[in-house]
């Protein structure tokens, strides 16, 4: 009878050790996916980087260079749109900002970095398409619904966020730090190496500022954040959105309505979407 439980139990044993070193394997494997996936991601980036490097002239003149012009867009949108509400404006960038280079490979260096900003923000919805289809697998199937169309979603509100940071931030930011001055005797004249940090800094936290809906929806997923939570604290959010709007534009009402708008419509979407996963994360509770 011993010698039978012994040849049982060593089965039962053999089994556990396989069971463990199958979920080891399956944990190394995971890793080995997700370094195939980012390496995906780089490629990706390299090559979009490689296309904005070649066509790096029009990428500086046409895009990068473009705020720091009273021709700009915004600028000429803000003088039309002080004709129509009867104010007059005077645009933006009356003094362009003034840019050197200081290092021999200082503006290869620049070149070379703006095409990788570049080639990241072109190849950002295959880089997200890569992250998903790594998490995706670890989803429920009712999950895996409701996150469809997850990848379009943050790719479309991340150029949303670009473009708000392009068009609004940079233009209003550069404008007030042209016009800043401590003294007459201290004159201007801007390292390109600043701007470009600045104005790609800007733009990639504008894309980043607009994923806020997907961190609420997933901060309101797991329960941390909830919509009385946002709903309490909404006049605080406001007020803070009314000094960054204040600090980076012009000392106008009309420049700070146009940035701030867009802001508080971003914060009472993320509301909204924390309502939506409060009520259904509440209708699983009662179904259990």
């Amino acid at each position: 009878m011993a010698e039978e439980t012994s040849r049982e139990e060593e089965p039962t044993k053999k089994s556990k050790k396989t069971v463990e070193e199958k979920a080891e394997m399956s944990f190394l494997d995971h890793l080995e996916t997700l370094r195939w996936h980012i390496i995906k991601s780089i490629l990706a980036i390299c090559i979009f980087g490689t296309v904005a490097y070649i066509y790096s002239d029009f990428i500086w003149n046409t895009i990068i260079f473009a705020p720091n012009s009273h021709d700009f867009w915004t600028s000429q949108m803000l003088i039309k749109l002080g004709d129509l509400f009867g104010y007059k404006s005077a645009g933006l960038m009356s003094k362009p900002l003034s840019l050197i280079n200081f290092d021999l490979s200082g503006q290869f260096m620049v070149d070379v970095w703006t095409a990788i900003i570049a080639g990241f923000i072109i190849a950002f919805p295959y880089v997200m398409y890569q992250f998903w289809s790594f998490i995706r697998p670890a989803l429920y199937e009712n999950e895996r619904k409701h996150a469809s169309g997850a990848v379009a979603i943050m790719s479309g509100l991340f150029f949303i966020g670009v473009l708000f940071g392009y068009y609004l931030i940079v233009p209003f930011s550069l404008d007030w730090l042209a016009g800043y001055s401590i003294s007459s005797q201290v004159s201007n004249q801007i390292n390109i190496l600043s701007y470009i940090s600045s104005v790609t800094s800007i733009v990639i936290a504008g894309g980043i500022a607009f994923e806020l809906p997907v961190l609420v929806y997933f901060l309101s997923r797991i329960g941390v954040l909830t919509p009385k939570f946002l709903r309490k604290y909404r006049r605080h959010s406001y007020v803070i959105l009314l000094i960054i709007a204040a600090i980076i534009t012009p000392p106008d009402v009309l420049s700070q309505m146009i940035v701030t708008i867009p802001l508080v419509i971003l914060f009472e979407v993320s509301i909204f979407i924390s309502a939506h996963v409060d009520k259904a994360n509440k209708r699983k509770l009662d179904e259990i």
